[in-house]
Protein backbone atom coordinates (compact mmCIF):
# COMPACT_ATOMS: atom_id res chain seq x y z
CA UNK A 1 0.00 0.00 0.00
CA UNK A 2 1.61 3.78 -0.64
CA UNK A 3 0.95 6.48 1.57
CA UNK A 4 -1.81 8.46 0.75
CA UNK A 5 -0.46 11.48 0.88
CA UNK A 6 1.28 10.70 -2.40
CA UNK A 7 -2.24 10.50 -4.38
CA UNK A 8 -4.85 11.81 -2.39
CA UNK A 9 -6.02 15.11 -3.77
CA UNK A 10 -9.03 17.43 -3.13
CA UNK A 11 -8.58 19.77 -5.80
CA UNK A 12 -10.52 17.83 -8.84
CA UNK A 13 -11.30 20.49 -11.61
CA UNK A 14 -14.56 19.13 -13.63
CA UNK A 15 -13.02 18.77 -16.51
CA UNK A 16 -11.04 16.09 -15.50
CA UNK A 17 -13.33 14.08 -14.01
CA UNK A 18 -15.07 14.62 -17.41
CA UNK A 19 -11.98 12.95 -19.50
CA UNK A 20 -11.69 9.90 -16.56
CA UNK A 21 -15.45 8.93 -17.26
CA UNK A 22 -14.92 9.51 -21.44
CA UNK A 23 -11.80 6.90 -20.96
CA UNK A 24 -13.18 3.25 -22.36
CA UNK A 25 -14.91 1.67 -19.38
CA UNK A 26 -12.23 -1.27 -18.89
CA UNK A 27 -9.67 1.03 -18.99
CA UNK A 28 -11.17 3.38 -16.40
CA UNK A 29 -11.35 0.34 -14.56
CA UNK A 30 -8.24 -1.08 -14.70
CA UNK A 31 -6.94 2.15 -13.25
CA UNK A 32 -9.20 2.02 -10.71
CA UNK A 33 -9.26 -1.49 -9.38
CA UNK A 34 -4.47 -0.82 -9.73
CA UNK A 35 -5.21 1.93 -7.18
CA UNK A 36 -7.66 -0.19 -5.12
CA UNK A 37 -4.63 -2.74 -4.50
CA UNK A 38 -2.25 0.13 -3.66
CA UNK A 39 -4.90 1.48 -0.91
CA UNK A 40 -6.55 -1.89 0.19
CA UNK A 41 -7.15 -5.24 0.73
CA UNK A 42 -8.28 -6.51 -2.09
CA UNK A 43 -9.34 -9.85 -0.85
CA UNK A 44 -11.21 -7.84 2.10
CA UNK A 45 -14.96 -6.96 1.89
CA UNK A 46 -16.75 -5.57 4.67
CA UNK A 47 -20.52 -6.66 5.24
CA UNK A 48 -22.61 -3.85 6.84
CA UNK A 49 -26.04 -4.67 8.04
CA UNK A 50 -28.73 -1.71 8.08
CA UNK A 51 -31.79 -1.74 10.61
CA UNK A 52 -34.86 0.67 10.38
CA UNK A 53 -34.94 1.89 13.93
CA UNK A 54 -37.92 4.45 13.30
CA UNK A 55 -39.80 3.60 9.74
CA UNK A 56 -42.15 5.81 7.41
CA UNK A 57 -44.16 9.12 8.44
CA UNK A 58 -41.12 11.50 7.23
CA UNK A 59 -42.10 14.80 6.51
CA UNK A 60 -39.53 15.54 4.26
CA UNK A 61 -40.87 15.06 0.25
CA UNK A 62 -37.27 13.07 -1.12
CA UNK A 63 -38.98 11.76 -4.55
CA UNK A 64 -37.46 8.78 -4.22
CA UNK A 65 -38.54 7.83 -0.67
CA UNK A 66 -40.93 5.34 0.50
CA UNK A 67 -40.49 6.40 4.39
CA UNK A 68 -42.39 10.27 2.73
CA UNK A 69 -45.65 10.96 4.85
CA UNK A 70 -46.28 12.85 1.43
CA UNK A 71 -46.78 9.33 -0.86
CA UNK A 72 -49.10 6.49 -0.82
CA UNK A 73 -46.28 3.75 -0.60
CA UNK A 74 -46.91 0.35 1.00
CA UNK A 75 -44.88 1.04 4.08
CA UNK A 76 -46.42 1.25 7.36
CA UNK A 77 -45.32 4.13 9.53
CA UNK A 78 -44.10 2.44 12.80
CA UNK A 79 -42.16 3.79 16.53
CA UNK A 80 -38.82 3.95 17.31
CA UNK A 81 -37.81 -0.16 17.92
CA UNK A 82 -37.01 -0.87 22.03
CA UNK A 83 -32.98 -1.25 22.37
CA UNK A 84 -33.33 -4.73 23.28
CA UNK A 85 -35.19 -5.75 19.52
CA UNK A 86 -32.16 -3.64 18.28
CA UNK A 87 -29.52 -5.16 20.52
CA UNK A 88 -30.70 -8.75 18.98
CA UNK A 89 -30.87 -8.09 15.22
CA UNK A 90 -27.00 -6.59 15.96
CA UNK A 91 -26.08 -9.66 17.82
CA UNK A 92 -27.14 -11.80 15.01
CA UNK A 93 -25.51 -9.41 12.65
CA UNK A 94 -22.35 -9.86 14.62
CA UNK A 95 -22.86 -13.84 14.43
CA UNK A 96 -22.86 -13.62 10.85
CA UNK A 97 -19.46 -11.99 10.36
CA UNK A 98 -20.73 -8.83 9.45
CA UNK A 99 -19.14 -5.94 11.13
CA UNK A 100 -20.85 -2.56 10.54
CA UNK A 101 -24.66 -1.85 11.61
CA UNK A 102 -25.90 0.95 10.60
CA UNK A 103 -29.03 2.09 12.08
CA UNK A 104 -31.70 4.46 10.18
CA UNK A 105 -34.67 6.68 11.34
CA UNK A 106 -37.20 8.19 9.20
CA UNK A 107 -36.52 11.90 10.63
CA UNK A 108 -36.29 15.30 9.12
CA UNK A 109 -33.97 15.88 12.00
CA UNK A 110 -32.54 15.22 15.46
CA UNK A 111 -34.59 16.80 18.06
CA UNK A 112 -33.26 17.04 21.65
CA UNK A 113 -35.97 14.67 23.43
CA UNK A 114 -36.61 11.34 24.82
CA UNK A 115 -36.56 9.87 21.39
CA UNK A 116 -33.14 10.95 20.91
CA UNK A 117 -31.93 9.93 24.41
CA UNK A 118 -33.02 6.24 23.71
CA UNK A 119 -30.80 6.44 20.29
CA UNK A 120 -27.59 7.16 21.93
CA UNK A 121 -28.21 4.11 23.99
CA UNK A 122 -28.75 1.67 21.25
CA UNK A 123 -25.16 3.22 19.80
CA UNK A 124 -23.61 2.81 23.24
CA UNK A 125 -25.28 -0.73 23.39
CA UNK A 126 -24.15 -1.99 19.73
CA UNK A 127 -20.85 -0.50 20.04
CA UNK A 128 -20.21 -2.33 23.04
CA UNK A 129 -20.86 -5.65 21.44
CA UNK A 130 -17.23 -4.80 19.62
CA UNK A 131 -18.91 -3.37 15.77
CA UNK A 132 -19.07 -0.25 13.96
CA UNK A 133 -22.11 1.60 14.64
CA UNK A 134 -22.96 4.02 11.74
CA UNK A 135 -26.32 6.21 12.05
CA UNK A 136 -28.22 7.99 9.81
CA UNK A 137 -31.03 10.04 11.34
CA UNK A 138 -31.42 12.98 9.42
CA UNK A 139 -29.91 16.99 10.35
CA UNK A 140 -27.31 17.48 13.43
CA UNK A 141 -26.57 20.32 15.56
CA UNK A 142 -22.50 19.91 16.08
CA UNK A 143 -23.80 19.46 19.84
CA UNK A 144 -25.80 16.10 18.79
CA UNK A 145 -23.13 15.18 16.71
CA UNK A 146 -20.76 15.42 19.63
CA UNK A 147 -23.39 13.63 22.27
CA UNK A 148 -23.24 10.76 19.42
CA UNK A 149 -19.66 10.72 19.49
CA UNK A 150 -19.56 10.50 23.38
CA UNK A 151 -21.71 7.32 22.73
CA UNK A 152 -19.48 5.78 21.04
CA UNK A 153 -20.63 6.00 17.18
CA UNK A 154 -18.51 5.31 14.60
CA UNK A 155 -19.69 6.78 11.45
CA UNK A 156 -22.47 9.07 10.27
CA UNK A 157 -24.60 8.65 7.06
CA UNK A 158 -25.60 11.67 5.39
CA UNK A 159 -26.17 11.31 1.22
CA UNK A 160 -25.86 14.47 -0.93
CA UNK A 161 -27.97 12.44 -2.75
CA UNK A 162 -26.89 14.24 -6.03
CA UNK A 163 -25.52 17.53 -8.05
CA UNK A 164 -26.43 20.64 -6.35
CA UNK A 165 -27.83 21.84 -9.87
CA UNK A 166 -30.23 18.88 -9.70
CA UNK A 167 -30.90 18.95 -6.23
CA UNK A 168 -33.98 20.95 -5.80
CA UNK A 169 -35.72 18.94 -8.50
CA UNK A 170 -35.81 15.76 -6.37
CA UNK A 171 -36.18 17.63 -2.85
CA UNK A 172 -37.37 20.95 -1.54
CA UNK A 173 -38.11 20.79 2.41
CA UNK A 174 -34.33 21.04 3.13
CA UNK A 175 -31.54 22.52 0.63
CA UNK A 176 -27.99 21.17 -0.77
CA UNK A 177 -26.21 23.50 2.01
CA UNK A 178 -28.43 21.95 4.76
CA UNK A 179 -27.16 18.57 3.68
CA UNK A 180 -23.76 20.27 3.94
CA UNK A 181 -23.97 21.66 6.85
CA UNK A 182 -24.54 18.25 8.86
CA UNK A 183 -21.69 16.74 7.53
CA UNK A 184 -19.19 19.79 8.52
CA UNK A 185 -20.85 19.43 12.27
CA UNK A 186 -20.26 15.56 12.40
CA UNK A 187 -16.68 16.91 11.13
CA UNK A 188 -16.35 18.79 14.50
CA UNK A 189 -16.29 15.28 16.29
CA UNK A 190 -14.09 12.20 15.91
CA UNK A 191 -17.03 10.64 13.64
CA UNK A 192 -16.58 9.33 10.19
CA UNK A 193 -18.71 10.28 7.23
CA UNK A 194 -20.01 8.34 5.24
CA UNK A 195 -21.65 10.30 2.01
CA UNK A 196 -22.61 8.95 -1.72
CA UNK A 197 -25.21 9.33 -4.21
CA UNK A 198 -28.33 7.55 -5.85
CA UNK A 199 -28.59 6.97 -9.55
CA UNK A 200 -31.47 7.16 -11.45
CA UNK A 201 -33.44 9.93 -10.43
CA UNK A 202 -33.33 11.45 -13.48
CA UNK A 203 -30.19 13.13 -13.17
CA UNK A 204 -27.73 13.83 -16.48
CA UNK A 205 -24.36 12.05 -16.37
CA UNK A 206 -23.03 15.57 -15.48
CA UNK A 207 -25.11 15.58 -12.21
CA UNK A 208 -23.46 12.38 -11.30
CA UNK A 209 -19.56 13.87 -11.74
CA UNK A 210 -20.74 17.23 -10.06
CA UNK A 211 -21.54 15.42 -6.99
CA UNK A 212 -18.79 12.94 -7.05
CA UNK A 213 -16.42 16.15 -7.44
CA UNK A 214 -18.28 17.95 -4.43
CA UNK A 215 -17.02 14.78 -2.59
CA UNK A 216 -13.51 14.45 -3.75
CA UNK A 217 -12.81 17.88 -3.26
CA UNK A 218 -13.77 17.80 0.82
CA UNK A 219 -11.13 17.52 2.68
CA UNK A 220 -10.86 15.42 4.51
CA UNK A 221 -12.83 13.08 1.91
CA UNK A 222 -15.43 11.21 3.33
CA UNK A 223 -14.47 8.35 4.72
CA UNK A 224 -17.16 6.03 2.85
CA UNK A 225 -18.76 7.22 0.25
CA UNK A 226 -22.19 4.60 -0.66
CA UNK A 227 -23.05 4.57 -4.33
CA UNK A 228 -26.95 3.63 -4.43
CA UNK A 229 -28.83 2.63 -7.48
CA UNK A 230 -32.75 4.42 -7.22
CA UNK A 231 -35.04 1.50 -5.76
CA UNK A 232 -38.50 2.44 -7.50
CA UNK A 233 -41.37 2.25 -4.57
CA UNK A 234 -44.67 1.98 -6.22
CA UNK A 235 -46.55 5.43 -5.21
CA UNK A 236 -43.70 7.48 -5.17
CA UNK A 237 -42.69 9.86 -7.92
CA UNK A 238 -40.04 8.38 -9.40
CA UNK A 239 -41.47 5.39 -9.55
CA UNK A 240 -41.34 4.42 -13.23
CA UNK A 241 -38.10 6.01 -13.86
CA UNK A 242 -35.86 4.42 -16.47
CA UNK A 243 -33.09 1.92 -15.21
CA UNK A 244 -29.89 2.95 -15.21
CA UNK A 245 -27.36 0.60 -17.51
CA UNK A 246 -25.07 -1.09 -15.49
CA UNK A 247 -22.06 0.28 -17.49
CA UNK A 248 -22.69 3.77 -15.95
CA UNK A 249 -23.23 1.81 -12.54
CA UNK A 250 -19.63 0.61 -13.03
CA UNK A 251 -18.02 3.51 -14.40
CA UNK A 252 -19.41 5.69 -11.29
CA UNK A 253 -17.86 3.23 -9.03
CA UNK A 254 -14.73 3.31 -10.66
CA UNK A 255 -14.35 7.37 -10.32
CA UNK A 256 -15.67 7.24 -6.97
CA UNK A 257 -11.85 4.77 -6.30
CA UNK A 258 -10.15 6.79 -8.51
CA UNK A 259 -11.16 10.52 -6.97
CA UNK A 260 -11.31 9.06 -2.86
CA UNK A 261 -8.78 5.84 -3.18
CA UNK A 262 -8.72 5.95 0.35
CA UNK A 263 -12.16 5.63 1.19
CA UNK A 264 -14.52 2.67 1.36
CA UNK A 265 -16.65 2.65 -1.40
CA UNK A 266 -19.81 0.92 -1.03
CA UNK A 267 -22.32 -0.53 -3.42
CA UNK A 268 -25.48 -0.05 -1.40
CA UNK A 269 -28.72 0.10 -2.78
CA UNK A 270 -30.12 -1.49 -5.80
CA UNK A 271 -27.22 -4.09 -5.32
CA UNK A 272 -30.09 -7.31 -5.44
CA UNK A 273 -30.39 -5.81 -8.92
CA UNK A 274 -27.06 -6.47 -10.49
CA UNK A 275 -26.16 -10.15 -11.63
CA UNK A 276 -23.31 -12.07 -9.92
CA UNK A 277 -21.07 -11.29 -12.52
CA UNK A 278 -22.03 -7.57 -12.53
CA UNK A 279 -21.49 -7.24 -8.75
CA UNK A 280 -18.06 -8.70 -9.20
CA UNK A 281 -17.15 -6.00 -11.72
CA UNK A 282 -18.24 -3.79 -9.26
CA UNK A 283 -15.31 -5.12 -6.68
CA UNK A 284 -12.95 -5.32 -9.27
CA UNK A 285 -13.83 -1.75 -10.20
CA UNK A 286 -12.95 -0.60 -5.73
CA UNK A 287 -16.02 -1.21 -3.94
CA UNK A 288 -15.07 -2.43 -0.99
CA UNK A 289 -17.99 -2.97 1.24
CA UNK A 290 -21.97 -3.67 0.80
CA UNK A 291 -25.30 -3.91 2.87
Amino acid sequence: MIPAASYIRHDWQTSEIQALYDQPVMELVFRAASLHRQFHDSTEIQVCQLISIKTGGCSEDCKYCSQSSRYQTEIDSSPLMDKAEVLAIAQRAKDAGITRVCMGAAWREVRDSKQFDRVLEMVKAVNDIGVEVCCTLGMLTEDQAKRLESAGLFAYNHNLDTSREYYSQIISTRTYDDRLKTIENVRKTDITICSGGIMGLGESVEDRLSMLQTLATMDPHPESVPINILSKVPGTPLAENPDVPFWETLKLIALARILMPAATVRLSAGRAKLSPSEQALCFMAGANSFF
